[in-house]
């Protein structure tokens, strides 16, 4: 099969690699249509991460089920299914608790920029969609695995209820998806911070009411401004540098929740930082599995349609085009064909 490998900072390539095999009875192997990039993909592809010698990568991933582990009962070969970008039993402790992604027996999933995957523990982390899906809603359904999911997660954790004003710093994929997953859960104003018009458009197709263009402490001042003084009941941090983590908390009013979703690179917070504040702070690495059945109705429904969130769409062959469009800007997401 083919399959991306990114070898050092800047330097990804398509190459011909094994096609994957069920190396434990709970595994399954899924043909994905479609896969694409991540925003948190390019923290190693900027010299962020370290890039230890070619390395598989994607972690998002849907698929029709190939083969399944003798031990495997949930799916079956031929249905279409979604799963998280963390494997998980969804047995343990955690899991029952609603986060997969610290399942006791969690399996961190890389190599989805391919043509086949190897799920482990399919049981507790695939699940089936209603019917093999319209080509028309596979992007929808790919977000799932993760940006939407994360989008949805960061409003959870913040503690959107109806009728909140809600904040949203971050104008990427996952940002963009908080600002559905705000309206969805009932806010009645989303302000989406953003600089740009491309973004800025979508999260108001999204249902954002207000844009703010600017940043750290000029855009917490804006934020007030538009809530009379007080900051937004919720927070959806979405990026992950510590300017954008400060800029959450201070935009929020007291009581209020900030949910933190971006990957945290160079992130410093004191306890005098939250202390003041009175504002709670709950994210991490979202358990999308927890969420997956209720969107993946919404997606059938017709309620939601993140996979508007591809702006971008190129053959597997081309991956190397997509990276440089997100990592300039020139991309939102980029949808790739295998």
């Amino acid at each position: 099969m083919h399959g991306v490998v990114m070898y050092a900072p800047g330097d990804v390539r398509v190459e011909e690699r094994p096609d994957p095999q069920i190396l434990k009875p709970t595994d399954a192997i899924i043909r994905l249509p479609v896969t694409c990039v991540c925003g948190s993909d390019l923290w190693p592809y900027r010299g962020a991460n370290e890039v230890n010698g070619p390395t598989p990568i994607g972690h998002e991933y849907c698929g029709v089920v190939e083969e399944v582990g003798s031990e495997v009962t949930s799916v079956r070969p031929g249905q279409f299914v979604i799963g998280s970008f963390i494997a998980s039993d969804n047995t343990c402790p955690h899991c029952l608790a609603g986060y997969q992604t610290q399942c006791r027996h969690r399996v961190p999933m890389q190599g989805a920029q391919a043509e086949l995957l190897r799920v482990p523990l399919a049981d507790g982390t695939l699940v089936a969609t209603p019917d093999l899906p319209s080509p028309e809603l596979l992007p929808s359904l790919l977000t799932l695995s993760d940006v939407m999911g994360t989008g949805w997660f960061a409003a959870v954790a913040a503690g959107v209820q109806p009728g909140m004003t809600v904040a949203v710093v971050g104008d990427g994929a996952v940002g963009l998806c908080g600002v559905l997953s705000a309206r969805q859960l009932g806010a009645e104003r989303v302000i989406a911070m953003s600089r740009h018009e491309p973004r800025q458009r979508l999260a108001r197709e999204f249902g954002a009411t207000d844009v703010v263009a600017e940043r750290g402490q000029e855009a917490v001042a804006r934020v007030r401004d538009l809530t009379d003084g007080v900051g937004a009941d919720a927070v959806l941090e979405c990026v992950g540098t510590d300017e954008a983590m400060h800029q959450a908390i201070r935009s929020t009013r007291a009581g209020g929740g900030v949910g933190f979703v971006g990957v945290p690179h160079g992130v410093t917070l004191t306890g005098r930082d939250l202390f003041g504040t009175m504002v709670r702070v709950h994210g991490g690495p979202a358990p999308v599995r927890r969420f997956l059945p209720d969107l993946i109705d919404r997606v059938y429904r017709g309620t939601i349609d993140p996979g508007r969130v591809f702006d971008l769409e190129l053959p597997l062959a081309e991956v190397a085009e997509g990276y440089r469009a997100m990592d300039e800007r020139r991309a939102i997401k980029v949808l790739l064909q295998p």
